[in-house]
């Protein structure tokens, strides 16, 4: 799963075409003649030159004011765009400033409701459309501010961090401060975030000693050796690169490797160490044990949860019907699967032919070349998850590609996980080929305005590797007949019963026994295993929606698809489709889908077969 995300937007630009429109305006109620045709052309030429000096205005000012690990990790080079970075800093998780962040959203989509769709180029549109759906996103969660999570037990701040940090990219010494800096800021960082905590706790909203318990066990696993663990080492490995490439000179080096490790010692344990004593501080002050549902304003914030992450385009009641009417399908469809195969029972878990990562993602590029748009050559390396931290992490993650270095792609295997060999041809492709690193890669190369990368959509970018995961499974990849069907199948029914459970437990109140019953009437599982789930759904609200909601929506849209075409339908077309819409939200993608589909029924049917 993807782990780095570009905060809300800040600080909005202040815009020329603002007054260009307003004059517009004031003149249309006058007696002004009619313009021409070639005038009109004229007028609308200006206004979108002036949007896309707004977008370029935006993109700038928000990377300028990024902390430093999203712009880095945006940009290698940000000054080739006209960026000057801020002071070293891992940003801010302050009250104050996420209040004063929602005025601001909202002055800044007041300018910007100043533009007319009208005047726009198609691309620009979708631009207009998706920052517009992001800004009314953002601001759904004002006043709901404190219900914000910053810590979680696998996908909060404390366990993504430190991965960010060990890969903070090198291409010069000047890297190499920045990311001891960022080190050295790691404890203002983890206080700001407890003086956060305990406001929550004061309002009421202070995590069970259930959800604190987890995240205290994610801390401990970073209170590391200072001189020998995964940090030292990817930061040698990075020193070592900077001395080949004549940056850097060996008596540097040590000396740098030596910073590295009082910086460790006197700042990264210390923070984690702050940070498990502020929350055990907090243990007994959790009012509720349940889902967000159990908060004065829960309901409210998870529909908030819902648009901002898995950015879904259903209401609850449409998505809980979307996710029951897919369970019974996949039922169904294993269902006749058994009676097709009977002897499928025999061979359900036999293993994938490739189990070597760097065969399997090759294997997965050659057998996608028929249904996908082509993607230029891009490099990738697998690395894996730390042994002491496999159980902190999730089973598998891809690191973004900056902008300007579509190369740099990084894909972390976690052997901690049972099923790390046996699903990995799946994993593989779901974080790989044709998952995240092609999505990425493809939307960054193809993208109308890079104002689109900031703006993006985790339930779109989720979605779509469930399904192309499902699709890797069903390729011919060395299974017995029936079997990839039956896990694709297996697995859609399981992410969507689990959403079901995310949304009973969050939006609808559900009690343990309630989802405890409703668990056992999907599949077998033990205490333990509800015990877990429950825990998991209460620490991660929509976390699984992402995932289910965005595969269901893709397929809801692919099915329409089929149905309306039929014989014409195209398989690698739609792909393209969803890909060059990207990774927006599925308000957005579902409108331009419609008149995608009308294009599509309007083109000749020897045309569509051939494209």
């Amino acid at each position: 799963m993807e782990f780095f995300r570009f905060r809300n937007l800040r600080k909005p630009a202040v815009c020329s075409a603002m007054l260009l429109l307003l004059s517009v305006a004031l003149c249309a109620c006058g007696h002004e003649r009619i313009r021409t045709p070639e005038e009109n052309m004229t007028a609308r030429t200006g206004i979108q030159k002036e949007f896309d000096t707004f977008c370029n205005e935006i993109f700038r000012e928000e990377l300028a004011d990024a902390d430093t690990l999203s712009l880095h990790y945006t940009l290698l080079n940000p000054e080739t765009c006209g960026i000057e970075p801020a002071e070293v800093s891992l940003g801010t998780c302050s009250f104050v400033d996420m209040v004063k962040d929602h005025g601001e959203i909202r002055t800044f989509r007041d300018r910007l409701s100043g533009f007319s769709e009208e005047d726009l180029t198609e691309d620009q549109q979708l631009l207009y459309d998706a920052l517009m759906e992001t800004l009314n996103t953002g601001l759904m969660a004002s006043g709901l501010e404190l219900y914000k999570q910053p810590l979680a037990p696998t996908i909060g701040v404390q366990a993504q961090l430190p991965i960010l940090l060990a890969e903070y990219p090198f291409t010069d010494t000047g890297d190499v401060e920045d990311y001891l800096a960022l080190i050295c800021d790691l404890d203002r960082y983890y206080e700001e975030i407890l003086v956060f905590e305990n406001q929550k706790a004061d309002a009421g909203l202070a995590p069970s000693d259930a959800s604190i318990d987890a995240i205290l066990e994610s801390c401990r696993s970073y209170l590391i050796d200072p001189e020998t663990n995964f940090l030292t080492e990817t930061f040698c490995e990075k020193l070592a690169a900077l001395q080949d490439s004549g940056a850097l000179s060996e008596d540097q080096a040590t000396v740098l490797n030596l910073r590295h490790q009082e910086a460790i010692r006197k700042y990264f344990i210390p923070a984690y160490e702050s940070l498990i004593r502020g929350m055990t501080a907090l243990k007994g002050r959790g009012l509720n044990d349940g889902g967000l549902a159990g908060f004065k304003d829960g309901k409210k914030y998870y529909e908030y949860l819902l648009r901002s992450g898995p950015g879904l385009s259903y209401s609850v009641p449409e998505l809980k019907a979307a996710l029951t009417s897919r369970i019974q399908e996949d039922y169904l469809a294993i269902t006749d699967l058994f009676s097709r195969y009977p002897s499928l029972t025999d061979h359900i878990s036999a293993p994938f032919t490739l189990t070597d990562p760097e065969r399997i993602l090759e294997d997965l590029k050659q057998k996608m070349a028929n249904d996908f748009p082509a993607l230029p050559d891009c490099r990738y390396e697998i690395r894996y998850v730390p042994k002491y931290l496999e159980q902190s992490l999730s089973p598998a993650f891809y690191l973004t590609a900056p902008l300007d270095d579509p190369d740099r792609n990084t894909i972390y295997i976690n052997n901690g996980y049972s099923d790390a060999t046996d699903g990995l041809y799946t994993t593989l492709a779901h974080e790989g080929f044709p998952g995240h690193l092609y999505q990425t890669v493809y939307c960054q190369v193809h993208a109308s305005h890079p104002l689109l990368s900031l703006l993006g959509c985790s339930g779109a970018n989720e979605g779509w590797a469930t399904y192309v995961e499902n699709y890797a499974c069903t390729s011919d990849n060395g299974l017995p007949p029936g079997v990839g069907e039956y896990r694709a199948l297996s697995r859609s029914f399981s992410l969507c019963v689990h959403g079901i459970l995310d949304i009973g437990i969050n939006y609808d109140g559900w009690s343990k026994e309630q989802a405890a019953e409703f668990i056992t009437s999907c599949f077998q599982a033990d205490r333990a295993t509800i015990d877990e789930l429950w825990q998991v759904m209460i620490d991660n609200p929509t976390n699984y929606l992402e995932y289910c909601g965005g595969y269901v929506e893709i397929m809801e849209m692919r099915k329409e698809a089929e149905e309306t075409l039929r014989n014409r339908f195209s398989l690698p077309e739609f792909h393209r489709f969803l890909l060059d819409t990207g990774p927006v939200p599925f308000s957005v993608t579902r409108r331009y889908f419609k008149i995608w589909l009308t294009k599509q029924e309007k083109t000749p049917a020897a045309q569509t077969s051939a494209a």
